[in-house]
């Protein structure tokens, strides 16, 4: 993949219109990588990319086509450090980005996390609801990685 091309972790992707959206704009390529399908736009740049429902199958096939040419737009820190090591580019739903010098800390807090939650009986929270700030924030986020990776 030698062009502009956003990979979706998109089970739970919140931001896949944006995607699509953005990725018209900037004429990037979009895969929207799931275990089952989801509608996506009949474009010649957008494809769905169905895995087998294994363990890890979407974030396996997105680590694999992860490249300096690429934006990978996911929640799973595991995954986003796959992709770091990759060259990727790393955005969250919320427009922050993963990079080399957050990725570790971030690991360290899933981790710590975990544990929390192990303690606790399935007691506990997640993460805060989605708001329409989150989305802005996505928009601008991708706007920029795109406009970037264009002049390069």
């Amino acid at each position: 993949m030698s062009a502009m091309t956003i990979l979706v972790d998109a089970d739970a992707c919140p931001v896949k219109e944006e995607v699509y959206r953005v990725a018209t704009r900037h004429k990037a390529h979009v895969r929207v990588v799931s275990n089952s399908p989801f509608r996506v736009p009949v474009s010649e740049r957008v494809k769905r990319v169905v895995v087998s429902d294994g363990f890890d199958a979407a974030d396996d096939w997105i680590a694999e086509h992860a490249s300096p040419s690429t934006v990978v737009i996911t929640a799973d820190i595991l995954l986003a450090e796959r992709c770091l090591k990759a060259g990727a580019t790393v955005l969250r739903h919320d427009g922050r980005s993963f990079d080399a010098a957050s990725i570790g800390s971030a690991i360290a807090t899933r981790a710590i996390m975990e544990d929390l939650r192990a303690g606790m009986d399935g007691v506990g929270g997640g993460p805060p609801p989605f708001s329409k700030a989150d989305r802005s924030n996505f928009l601008q986020a991708l706007d920029r990685v795109l406009v970037r990776m264009g002049r390069s």
